[in-house]
């Protein structure tokens, strides 16, 4: 029979046979024992009693239906299924110790920290993978920060930020992860008015969905001015939400990222308009190495890179 993990990966319930009887205390006194050659020290090594350690060695020696060592009146000897098993005692060790550390690691991760970032991808990319950060790190608190016109990380408004524009000066530390790739998009009722465009090669005569005039400076807006030659957009707004509610309402055609697009069933017309956005993780200097800000720094990167394909071109 089986269960299943929070992070989707399959747990057996009951396991094998000798694993579900092994007390795994017992190997570190088979490894005591193992080590000093006698009861009596590994019971010192240990600070338990010599009948106590007696009785875990005789345990672990019925579970696994093998003797481990021999017994001499000058001490314990390994038997040569004992010396065999040596190594994997070490390595139980082993992993029971990194087990333990990352668990004191995870334990320390506490504290609020401030992300700003891009609307679209807090709601679309970020929020909806956090539940497994939060999960493994669940005294670590999070702030999104959206409006990030507003944010400076030199005054300590955000701790680090996702951000489309590279930064040219300042106390920062910055990462290129990405490219948040931009097309054309159209839905398929608008796309059919098209053919009856004079001139449907082109884009002049269309309606088109833009920016309003505090975006004006935008790549995107920028390209639909060009398209249109002087003609005003259909519609103007002043958030990627809205302006691809707009694109699927048929109100015209509009630039978003692909990945909205994408999600949104609207229809690429054309992929490649050079308006494409790099993406940087930026964070303070100072505060680069501080253990939360490494977490969260590690956790966007490799969210970002994961969704490499998907963020920078159309659906194949």
């Amino acid at each position: 029979m089986e269960n299943t993990s929070r992070n989707g990966k399959l747990i057996s319930e009951f396991g094998n046979e000798v694993l579900r009887d092994l007390v795994w205390d017992d190997t570190k006194a088979f490894l005591a024992v193992a080590r000093t050659g006698t009861l009596s020290a590994a019971a010192q090594h240990l600070q338990i009693g010599m009948a106590t350690l007696s009785r875990k060695i005789d345990r672990l020696e019925e579970t696994l239906k093998i003797p481990l060592f021999v017994r001499h009146q000058s001490g314990y000897q390994l038997t040569e299924d004992g010396r065999e098993l040596l190594a994997k005692a070490e390595a139980l060790e082993a992993a029971a110790a990194a087990f333990s550390s990352g668990a004191k690691a995870q334990a320390g991760i506490s504290g609020k920290l401030r992300l700003a970032t891009a609307e679209n991808l807090a709601t679309h990319l970020i929020l909806p993978a956090l539940p497994e950060l939060r999960t493994n790190y669940p005294d670590l608190y999070i702030e999104i920060l959206t409006d990030v016109s507003s944010v400076n990380l030199h005054r300590r408004d955000a701790d680090l930020a996702i951000r489309m524009v590279k930064p040219e000066s300042g106390n920062v530390t910055l990462r290129r992860l990405g490219t948040l790739g931009f097309g054309l998009y159209a839905s398929k009722e608008y796309l059919l008015k098209r053919t009856e465009l004079e001139k449907p090669e082109s884009y002049e005569d269309d309606d088109c969905i833009s920016w309003s005039e505090a975006q004006a400076h935008l790549a995107a807006a920028q390209w639909i001015r060009r398209a249109l030659k002087g003609r005003e957009p259909a519609v103007l707004t002043s958030s990627l939400a809205t302006q691809v509610v707009a694109a699927k309402a048929g109100l015209g055609l509009a630039v978003l990222p692909h990945f909205l697009a994408a999600e949104a069933g609207l229809v690429c017309v054309e992929a490649n308009i050079g308006v494409d956005q790099q993406i940087y993780l930026v964070m303070h200097s100072d505060l680069a190495h501080s253990p939360r800000m490494r977490v969260m720094a590690d956790f966007l990167a490799d969210l970002i890179i994961k969704n490499r394909v998907r963020l920078s071109g159309p659906p194949q």
